[in-house]
């Protein structure tokens, strides 16, 4: 489409903040000295357990609960006991509507099962007692009477015409859809086209496995609710707690401690969150829960699970024409709060990536089955996206005998292009997409690989590349209150939320240079909802639209201090200028200090930063696999990546962000993926033992180089959001890197041994 006019926001005189001072992680001292404080580190008097009695079956009517005495015990629900107090479900977002334009359906997410179970591990009955063990015990003697039905795990069978019913208000099983693009023009230029390449594909569902499992403790004291977790969105989490309970937001209070890992999966408001409430509010102490990790693989909420069936037209030169896509997504039973946002919206914003793509045809249809649901992980639709376009490139150039980099520069967006408006709406503000991938295939050395293909000692040696480009800043607005102490302590309030990125580290040098103060006397402030409020750490939004608001109010404070000073000094603030952390006036040598003019009362300012449009945060991947042709084992030998996340404010922490996101999404090529068995909706991979998470052994030493040259246009400090790019682009370039090396067209992830071993016998 046409290059668009576009508001520019990037203010060029913060440049300085993208100087890329790598200042050590200040929060690493207190987290390796096991100061940190996790869910378990909260202890509270006469605190209760929790535990939760799960389904057992993947679809079945509930006849009959019996709950006997048992020693420890101090209450049994269910949900009539809930609905008895007016406990409600949680809501999901009515962002999508079914073909018929009636609203999105899917079964109401209760806390408890209601009348009926989804999926296997679903709760179904809440046991308080005084201790876990004696929780434990009484939930193995609980006896529920099910009446089993027939359950569907697979969209493609849910969608059929016989296929099981989960929700009379969705036929055909059919919760939402969407639809993009321009059908009879693609039509045409498919008619017409010199050649056209065709996949299927599964984007397989997996698993979060963040290192701490998610907890919850509520305490209930003077009329309010305060929630003890661990949650990215706590904003949003004590609204939704307020819808559930039927009450104002206020009368709760979310309490985040230090976050073991995320990854998206903890975010919104879970059935466990709500329970925990519930009973400490009707027993008047402290209720804890706290998931062991089979619970996690059942429980927690999955992600991708999205079957393409995509075909691209080109011209004879290899130019795109168009680009036609169906997709059934699997968004489980009881959807969560992003369980179609994903597939329904996501996936369509990057499906072109960075690519010239003339027109489009999107089908999108978010499928309920008897799974857990799926939702926000990692990436969250621009992985599947790009692995899309990637994957029909790669075919393409296969088919057409034109260089896999050939056909990919042929189609690149280029420079002049920008400000480009897509199909779906957005608007590419910046980007060099070529030269990312000029300088990825250097960095990796692309045209050495001959000879160390030739030195592979017996080994089936492969290269893969990747192209590509990410949405991020979801949900854009953010708002950061900064106050100086008495003390001369400078305090950022801030509703994002902290959980391994280095938000602390990031946050205290923005805040380090606005103002002049050392780090020691800066605190950050997140995860209360009584202190800073906000959209939440999703979408790799943080840096890009917190870290913008975080300077806004530093340059407000700077002009009220300038005030405050000027009335201090009996000068004209236009005369006062901030140095070495003092306010001065100019050619004096008359200062004050920021703790003398907040005197017995605080200094408080407020900003907000709203930035015109997200950043598109681009870049390129090239892997390098070995494979034994006896056993099929991939050894991923070298994995480079060259990224455009405009301004950097601390090198070594986008460095490790794109090495984490990395690992991840090799994760996913090779290893990773979340099974249930199609007769009974069993999970398969229910433990570490069945679900192969990468270890460190397994992965190389990644090498991760950037260009700061291209800032982002559309914010304060010219960030491109990081956290989540480096697993969109591994997962192509690693799959095509085996690809390369077996000679095989296509396989479905993940590119197990057996799979690569049978694919390498029937070549």
């Amino acid at each position: 489409m046409s290059a668009v006019p576009l508001q520019v926001q990037f203010d060029p005189a913060s440049a300085r903040f993208g100087a890329s001072r790598s200042q050590k992680r200040l929060e690493d001292d207190r987290l390796l000295l096991g100061k940190g404080v996790f869910s378990d580190d909260r202890e509270f008097a006469d605190t209760a357990w929790m535990v939760l009695v799960r389904s057992p079956h993947a679809h079945a009517l509930i006849k009959k609960i019996e709950a006997g005495s048992a020693p420890g015990v101090i209450a049994v629900y269910s949900m009539a006991h809930l609905r008895a107090d007016g406990v409600k479900h949680i809501p999901f977002p009515p962002l999508f509507k079914r073909a018929d334009g009636s609203p999105m359906a899917a079964p109401p997410r209760t806390p408890l099962a209601e009348g009926k179970v989804f999926y296997v591990g679903q709760p179904v009955v809440a046991i308080v007692a005084e201790t876990r063990a004696a929780a434990q015990d009484a939930a193995e003697a609980v006896v529920i009477d099910y009446e089993d039905l027939p359950s569907v795990v697979d969209p493609r069978s849910a969608v059929a015409a016989d296929a099981p019913l989960l929700w009379h208000a969705a036929p055909g099983n059919i919760a939402a859809e969407a639809a993009y693009g321009n059908p009879e023009k693609v039509g045409e230029l498919f008619r017409t086209a010199a050649h056209v390449t065709e996949v299927e594909l599964h984007n397989q569902r997996l698993n979060a496995v963040a290192m701490e499992p998610r907890c919850a403790i509520a305490v209930h004291e003077g009329g309010r609710t305060t929630l003890y977790t661990q949650n990215q969105t706590p904003t949003a989490a004590r609204d939704l707690l307020g819808a559930v309970f039927g009450e104002p937001p206020t009368n709760f209070r979310l309490l985040n401690g230090d976050i073991g890992g995320g990854f998206g999966m903890k975010t919104g408001l879970t059935p466990e969150d709500a329970l925990v409430c519930y009973a400490a509010r009707k027993l008047g102490r402290p209720v804890k829960w706290r998931a062991d990790r089979a619970e996690e693989f059942l429980a927690a909420h999955m992600a991708r699970d999205q079957h393409y069936r995509a075909a691209l037209a080109l011209d004879r030169d290899g130019r795109i024409l168009a680009l036609r896509m169906e997709m059934l997504a699997n968004i489980g039973a009881v959807p969560v709060g992003s369980s179609a946002m994903i597939p329904l919206a996501m996936v369509a914003k990057v499906a072109t990536s960075a690519y010239r793509v003339p027109a489009v045809d999107y089908r999108i249809k978010g499928v309920l089955t008897n799974t857990m649901a799926t939702g926000a992980y990692r990436g969250a639709g621009r992985p599947e996206g790009n692995y899309l376009i990637e994957r029909l490139l790669e075919k393409a150039s296969r088919e057409m005998r034109i260089d896999r980099v050939e056909l990919r520069r042929r189609n690149l967006l280029k420079p002049h292009e920008l400000p480009y408006r897509t199909h779906v709406g957005e608007t590419y503000d910046s980007g060099e997409f070529e030269r990312m991938l000029d300088a990825a295939l250097r960095a990796a050395d692309w045209n050495g690989f001959a000879k160390r293909k030739e030195d592979a000692r017996g080994k089936l040696r492969g290269r893969g590349v990747s192209v590509y480009l990410e949405w991020t800043g979801a949900l854009p607005t953010e708002t950061v209150d900064i106050e100086i102490d008495a003390e001369g302590t400078v305090t950022v309030f801030s509703g994002t939320q902290a959980m391994g990125q280095g938000l602390e580290t990031t946050y205290t040098q923005l805040v380090e240079e606005v103002l002049g103060v050392r780090p020691e006397k800066i605190r950050i402030v997140q995860g209360d909802t009584d202190r800073a409020n906000g959209v939440g750490s999703v979408g790799s939004r943080s840096a890009f639209v917190g870290g913008s608001a975080v300077v806004a109010a530093g340059r407000s404070m700077v002009l009220k201090l300038k005030e405050l000073a000027a009335e201090a000094l009996e000068a004209a603030p236009a005369d006062i200028e901030l140095r070495e952390g003092r306010m001065r006036i100019a050619g004096t040598d008359r200062s004050i200090t920021f703790a003398e003019l907040a005197g017995k009362r605080s200094i408080r300012v407020s900003a907000t930063q709203t930035p015109s449009t997200p950043s598109w945060p681009n870049g390129a991947q090239v892997a390098e696999v070995e494979v034994d042709p006896d056993t099929g084992e991939v050894a991923l030998v070298a994995l480079t990546s060259c990224d455009d996340i405009g301004r950097i404010i601390n090198h070594t922490i986008v460095e490790g962000q794109i090495h984490g996101g990395m690992a991840q999404g090799a994760g996913q090529a090779l290893w990773e993926e979340v099974r249930y068995e199609a007769g009974s909706g069993q999970l398969l991979s229910g433990s570490l033992m069945d679900y192969c998470v990468p270890r460190a052994d397994q992965l190389p030493s990644m090498q991760a180089t950037f260009d700061e040259s291209v800032p982002c246009k559309t914010n304060l400090l010219g960030v491109k959001g990081c956290g989540e790019l480096g697993t969109i682009g591994a997962v192509p370039a690693v799959v095509h890197a085996v690809l390369d090396a077996i000679g095989v067209a296509h396989l479905e992830m993940p590119l197990t041994p057996e799979k690569v071993w049978r694919a390498l016998r029937e070549r």
